[in-house]
């Protein structure tokens, strides 16, 4: 019984953490999304039991995901930036993590502190930090102008879609190189040096062996970055801060802000979480894949 019980018992807090600190309040969320609203106070009132729930708040989410409804732009814009960001991640995240993995050396570990270092710093301070480098007169601009890229500074912070990418991209490209360089790391150079004596070119060996066997580190880092930039809000309110450039995150905050709201911003909730549910499924079914045919061979 000892044996039964002690190593499941190291993850007893880990479940007792994610059970109040996230099961019992997505059901808070749950509970409003499907609840009613009292007319008197107009406040939002949560069914707790599922037996009763009311789907009306949930359809009239739906119905405003639909074309022409009002979650329907935000909704294309969050996929639109994301997409994008997580473009841009791979293109600058992908060689920076392959050349700490193979080409690092002595000079790794300082390497991987200078990729972790902006994370000891508040996302908020660095994204305040980018206001200032991005506004009129800020140090971006000043460049430009000055090397005649542009003939007058640019509003960056007016609503700028490439700025709200930029942001994203600079704010979560940490959380994919690292998952990237484990998933490099772990992989055997026995592999490459099969490869290369059976006569494949660098370039051949890079995209039949490398990246294959690296594809479980991109998805992890993928989903990684991805999950919280859909509910990111924050960073396009900083940077932009106009409707023109809002995620659906923004609505979220926006209905929740709202009097009687709270109980659509809970559908939307629970509508943007039942999408991410399908994105964490496919990527638990690949590494599953992934896992069953390195235990076939």
């Amino acid at each position: 019984m000892y044996r039964r019980w002690l190593w499941p018992g190291f993850a007893l807090p880990g479940i007792l953490w994610l059970v109040v600190l996230f099961v019992v309040p997505f059901y808070a969320v749950v509970a409003v999304a499907f609840g009613t609203v009292d007319p008197i106070l107009s406040q939002p009132v949560p069914i707790w039991n599922p037996l009763q729930w009311n789907v009306g708040w949930i359809v009239e989410v739906l119905h405003r995901f639909a074309p022409g409804g009002t979650f329907f732009g935000p909704s294309v814009r969050t996929v639109e930036y994301v997409a994008s960001s997580l473009a841009l991640c791979l293109l600058i995240g992908y060689p920076v993590a392959y050349y700490i993995a193979r080409h690092g050396g002595r000079m790794r570990s300082l390497l991987l502190v200078l990729i972790i270092l902006p994370l000891w710093i508040s996302y908020l301070m660095r994204m305040l930090a980018w206001v200032n480098l991005l506004a009129t007169d800020g140090y971006v601009n000043r460049f430009l102008t000055f090397t005649h890229v542009l003939s007058q500074p640019r509003e960056w912070l007016g609503g700028e879609p490439s700025t709200v990418v930029l942001a994203l991209v600079y704010g979560y490209i940490p959380y994919l190189i690292l998952p990237l360089f484990a998933a490099l790391d772990r992989i055997d150079r026995s592999h490459l040096e099969a490869a290369r004596d059976l006569g494949a070119s660098p370039l051949s060996t890079f995209l039949h062996v490398t990246l294959p066997l690296s594809k479980t580190g991109i998805l992890g880092g993928a989903v990684l970055i991805t999950l919280p930039m859909f509910g990111d809000y924050y960073t396009p309110n900083i940077v932009s801060g106009t409707p023109q450039t809002s995620m659906i995150g923004n609505q979220i905050d926006l209905f929740f802000h709202g009097g009687p709201q709270p109980t659509i911003g809970a559908g939307i909730t629970v509508v943007l979480a039942l999408f991410l549910t399908v994105l964490m499924a496919y990527y638990m079914w690949t590494i599953h894949r992934a896992s069953r045919d390195v235990a076939a061979v």
